[in-house]
């Protein structure tokens, strides 16, 4: 497989996957390959997909789970397939490209440039010059979550829920990815959080030089979004166990905490490996 892999969740996806603007792509960036993740689909998203793959199997491949479980998990399983091709960057790309894959580029960029950053996140920043065409309401709306979300996470975040992510693989990357997530709606933000809690443990670098914001050059609401201005307020709920999850991991891995404590509520072997 190409050195930068992209895993694309694809969940009843036929009448909006851009056939032909990924194999454009592809053509273009050999270096590049996709996953496609096809979550338990009902439409003919699986003969979509098998098409892609009989034209250009050097870089497309997919991976059929047996019944949809969301995003969270899909990218998860995803990752953890992508990973055994030992790729040295790995992210996931929503499959409707909001974002356009001619941003991928500047990802790597960014990667090959900054040897500290582990984690590059697309952000629909409305500059001047950028297309970025998202309604106002939900603009407002992703803007908010993100400061609440950077609030929890201790780092000052533009935006937190663009599906557009790119991961430079490090012997932590699958630990990331190793348990299922808990949060439905924001496991970008749970996500972050256990990239948080692997610095801290390593003793490594801080989450602020960790991550860096990409800002898109362009950006584009697409018809038959899943996601509603409602799941905005249901990840509020899912925020707060992230902040929950946090502060009890800060306060039994303290020096102040007691003997018994630790052994009592110490998470399992393998939640202190992926750590």
């Amino acid at each position: 497989m190409p050195n930068t892999l992209l895993i694309v969740p694809c969940y009843d996806e036929a009448e909006r996957l851009d056939v032909a603007a990924i194999e454009r792509f592809a053509s273009a960036h050999a270096d590049v390959g996709f996953l496609f993740v096809d979550d338990g689909s009902r439409d003919t998203t699986p003969e979509v997909l098998a098409r892609l793959v009989a034209r250009r199997p050097t870089q497309f491949r997919t991976l059929r789970l047996a019944k949809n479980g969301g995003k969270a998990e899909a990218v998860r399983q995803g990752v953890q397939a992508g990973l055994r091709f030992e790729p040295k960057y790995i992210g996931y790309w929503d499959a409707d490209l909001a974002a356009p894959l001619d941003e991928l580029p500047a990802f790597c960029d960014v990667l090959d440039r900054r040897p500290d950053v582990e984690l590059v996140i697309g952000s629909r920043l409305p500059l001047s010059g950028h297309r970025i065409e998202r309604t106002r309401f939900r603009g407002w709306l992703g803007r908010a979550f993100a400061r609440v979300a950077g609030r929890v996470l201790g780092l000052r975040l533009v935006d937190t829920q663009c599906g557009a992510k790119l991961f430079r693989v490090t012997p932590a990357t699958a630990a990331l990815f190793e348990r299922p997530f808990t949060s439905r709606w924001i496991f970008d933000v749970e996500l972050l959080a256990r990239i948080k809690q692997s610095q801290r443990a390593a003793g490594g670098t801080t989450l602020r030089r960790a991550v860096y914001e990409q800002p898109l050059g362009a950006w584009q609401d697409v018809g038959g979004s899943r996601l509603k201005a409602r799941d905005y307020f249901r990840a509020v709920f899912e925020l707060v166990a992230i902040w929950w999850t946090q502060t009890r991991t800060v306060t039994l891995s303290s020096p102040a905490a007691s003997a018994s404590t630790l052994l009592t509520d110490s998470p399992p072997a393998d939640e202190r490996r992926a750590a």
